[in-house]
């Protein structure tokens, strides 16, 4: 009896820990079926600042910049050479969190007072009724789009979705201006502006030469008066959330959207004279500062995945929103230089669309490696959401974006043969690059590039010409037509807004149109 019964507890305890450990096995299963997700998203930086080289070449300012965390990065992942952003910041945003190109969600330039475009229009056109209030939750607030958002998605399926920094998702007043109404549990310093008052805390982050409140960061007064930059409070923040997460044994997401290295160009106390001491211009230094600080920023990060256990079971990307400002500042000087690019912030131009883009998914994506594979912001929609291991799922809005999660795991394909298209019927700014408004097409080699105010064209082969110095529009007809083609035609399947001419008072013309074309032949 009393051997019978020692058997039936042995046999208990076994089971018990047989149970235990299939429990356990599961759990981790769970664990590895749903990482952590970190999108690392700088606003307003150029391919060429940083030191990792995003050419077949390291180039001058490729050595001027310190930013050994990206160069980290890089080595324990892969390297995008050919990443595309739109030309400005919203569009950007929206179609990263709707999975939209910017000619079919129409927030085709930077939002921020509700119902008021905040630029004029381009000499000779009238805007068309663009939607100026951003991306939205709901479809009550006319002009605007609707959307499913991304968080939203991974929020229903477990997640913990952070939003930390620079939102301008939506205009103020309005539903999205505020992050949490697009399914972020948390929102850290985000709303409708996009760029701070001030990047220091002596400042309370706030614009001290101005009577207005609306550039005022939010939600860091813990930080006000205190001798701390911005971007080290914002990353302090994020630490936190992602602590609060890892307990309550969530795999969370986060957005670490930095309001660096936008304007105001103030200098990173903790990085600026060493810039200063090598000589640069005061503008150059501050500028080179902020990124320094945003790439400590991305290793503090780093390091704590790695001090909590977690850094194998985090996927990180980092992506900037549209090319680095090079237009002239005020003194005549430029606060950064995009060459061998063409131009910066607000064009089509090369420098104004490609990006700095790196991926690490640890166990997946071989370390150390580089792609050539064309990839565009709306991409990252439908990527970040097979990261998480959602498959099911419904979104109001129509999803252009394509998943590079075949390209991080390695298999090949033939991505470049896609055609990317990128839509601006509006005017950047008063003066730089952005004056005019146009539509691009970029498939294999070539980029065709439509400007509305008179109708031409200018055609470049992005492999022999990355600076694209040579138009050759008039020499290569055939190719000039076949892309016009192709972009007229993607343009009416999207419903894509074209402006007025104010001489004539009708619609810009389709790329494709006969009589644009016949000025070709």
């Amino acid at each position: 009896m009393i051997n019978s019964l020692k058997n039936t507890a042995l046999f208990l305890l076994l089971f018990s820990v047989f149970i235990a450990c299939k429990s356990d096995k599961k759990e981790i299963e769970v664990v590895k079926k749903n990482p952590n997700i970190i999108l690392f998203m700088i606003d307003d930086m150029g391919w060429q600042d940083t030191s990792v080289p995003f050419w077949k070449e390291k180039t001058a300012f490729n050595n001027r910049y310190q930013t050994p965390n990206m160069e980290r990065l890089a080595s324990q992942g892969m390297k995008f050479t050919q990443a595309y952003a739109t030309p400005v910041c919203t569009p950007t945003r929206v179609s990263l969190i709707s999975g939209m190109n910017a000619a079919r969600h129409k927030v085709t330039n930077w939002t921020f007072k509700r119902d008021i475009s905040m630029v004029k229009p381009p000499k000779g056109l009238k805007m068309p009724l663009w939607n100026l209030n951003g991306t939205q939750p709901t479809d009550t607030v006319p002009r605007s789009v609707h959307i499913t958002p991304l968080p939203q998605i991974l929020k229903e399926n477990g997640y913990e979705t952070i939003h930390v920094g620079k939102a301008h998702f939506g205009a103020i007043g309005t539903p999205a201006a505020d992050p949490t109404t697009l399914g972020f549990n948390v929102n850290i310093g985000g709303h409708a502006a996009g760029q701070p008052g001030s990047y220091y805390g002596t400042d309370d982050f706030k614009n001290v030469n101005s009577k207005t409140t609306i550039w005022d960061v939010p939600g860091l007064e813990k930080y006000h008066g205190k001798d701390i930059f911005l971007t080290e409070a914002l990353t302090r923040e994020s630490i936190l959330a992602m602590d609060k997460a890892i307990e309550n044994n969530k795999p969370f997401y986060l957005y670490m959207s930095h309001y660096a290295v936008h304007t105001p160009i103030q200098g990173d106390p903790r990085f600026e004279q060493k810039y200063l001491d090598k000589g640069l211009h005061h503008v150059e230094a501050r500028y080179a500062s902020l990124i320094e600080g945003m790439d400590k920023s991305l290793g503090d990060i780093m390091n704590h995945l790695e001090e909590k256990g977690i850094a194998d079971n985090t996927i990180i990307l980092f992506m900037s929103d549209n090319g680095g400002l090079s237009a002239v500042a005020r003194g005549g000087e430029k606060h950064t230089h995009n060459k061998p690019l063409s131009s910066g912030k607000g064009s089509v131009h090369e420098g104004g669309i490609r990006e700095p883009m790196l991926v690490k998914w640890p166990g997946i994506t071989k370390a150390n490696t580089i792609t050539d594979d064309f990839v565009i912001i709306e991409d990252f929609f439908p990527t970040i959401i097979e990261l998480a291991g959602v498959d099911d799922y419904k979104t109001v809005q129509s999803v252009d974006g394509k998943s590079f999660t075949s390209i991080l795991k390695g298999e090949k394909q033939d991505n470049n043969k896609r055609a990317l298209f990128w839509h601006y019927p509006n005017n950047w700014g008063p003066t730089g690059p952005g004056i005019g408004a146009t539509s691009t097409i970029r498939k294999g080699d070539w980029k065709l590039i439509y400007y509305h105010l008179d109708s031409t064209f200018e055609l470049f082969n992005i492999t022999e010409d990355i600076g694209e110095s040579t138009n050759l529009a008039s020499k290569k007809i055939e190719k000039l037509k076949t892309l016009a083609t192709e972009l007229g035609t993607y343009l009416r399947s999207v419903n894509a807004q074209m402006p007025t001419k104010t001489n004539t008072n009708t619609v810009v013309p389709w790329p494709d149109n006969q009589t644009v074309l016949k000025a070709y032949f």
